[in-house]
């Protein structure tokens, strides 16, 4: 079963990008690229809930439909 784990990203004043999750608790990752940093979070989110089995309640199920927020570099 597929879960929706809400990040926020923002960018560090050294250059990197740091994620943080409000829903999964403990997810805090670092990386060079938005790419990278997200990569590690789905990494870091799988690990997290394979650990925190309770916890996976809160978190939304994947439907057929949700949002994405695309960003385009231009």
């Amino acid at each position: 079963m597929e879960r929706i784990v809400n990040l926020h990203i923002e960018k560090l004043p050294e250059g990197y990008y740091l994620a943080t999750s409000d829903n999964l608790q403990g997810l805090v990752v670092q990386g060079r690229t938005v790419a990278e940093t997200i990569d590690i979070a789905r990494d870091v989110a799988k690990k997290l809930i394979e650990a925190q089995e309770e916890n996976i309640s809160k978190l939304t199920v994947f439907t057929d439909s949700f949002d994405y927020p695309l960003i385009i570099g231009v």
